[in-house]
């Protein structure tokens, strides 16, 4: 057992849920596996539905003010409509694929600190419903994603921080409603002219699009500006380039067109 939580899910005497993952660590396409256990409670309940929704903590921009939100992106329904009788058992095991979409939760070897990812189990019991709380996850990069952040780091660019934040990015095959942005300090070399440097990962079964931006300046993920630099990463070729010295080029050809360098 790695992860095992149990809690009251409807006021007092109501059944009981018992989570329990195989294993919490996890990459984008992958699958996390588990067992849900209801307990019942001091009367018969009518469970109405029991589901698993995976949620990102999302900064979300409404008008002139911004909040942070729980959003919710992927749902798995795994029973419903039957009578779990007081003081019995019920087992439900589950197998859930994260989008390759999913946000990073480390970097490096490291958490990466302002980013969540968690499982909640959702209970319906006669009309009431507990939205459960969040069960963390642990997304590692992939190995093409790896290379990338590896790269950057090579070249002397260190980590700052890291945020979700809600919108489509102009210009790329995006299915999730939000992205994650992986924001980095640079290095002497570049800090005349990059302030910052925020990468972001879209990641799909065989490549992934990685999006260079220099900072927020012009609306950059709205139609009609190019991003600062945008390329296509293939999974099967990701070991056979020089990113090193690939992404410099990136970063001086970008900072010539915008007069930086």
């Amino acid at each position: 057992m790695v992860f095992k939580k149990l809690r009251q899910a409807m006021g007092i005497g109501g059944p009981q849920i018992e989570t329990t993952l195989q294993n919490p660590n996890t990459q984008p396409g992958g699958v996390v596996r588990g067992e849900i256990t209801l307990i019942g409670g001091e009367h018969d309940s009518n469970i109405k539905s029991l589901n698993l929704a995976l949620r990102s903590r999302v900064e979300v921009e409404s008008g002139d003010s911004e909040h942070v939100a729980d959003l919710e992106y992927a749902k798995v329904s795994l029973a419903g409509g039957f009578e779990l009788d007081d003081g019995s058992r019920h087992s439900i095991p589950f197998e859930f694929n994260i989008p390759w979409e999913a946000p990073l939760t480390h970097m490096y070897g490291r958490p990466l600190l302002g980013t969540t990812v968690g499982l909640a189990t959702e209970l319906e019991v006669a009309g009431a419903v507990d939205p459960g709380d969040l069960d963390p996850i642990v997304v590692q990069p992939l190995p093409a994603q790896e290379r990338i952040l590896e790269a950057f780091g090579n070249l002397g660019f260190r980590f700052r921080n890291a945020d979700c934040e809600k919108g489509r990015i102009y210009g790329v095959n995006q299915k999730l409603p939000f992205y994650q942005e992986i924001e980095f300090t640079p290095p002497p070399q570049y800090a005349s002219g990059v302030k910052q440097l925020e990468v972001t990962f879209v990641a799909y079964p065989d490549s992934m699009d990685v999006v260079l931006e220099l900072d927020k300046r012009g609306g950059m993920f709205t139609e009609g500006h190019d991003s600062f630099s945008r390329f296509k990463v293939d999974y099967a070729t990701v070991g056979n380039t020089d990113w090193e010295g690939q992404l410099n080029g990136f970063l001086q050809d970008a900072g010539r067109r915008k007069g930086f360098f």
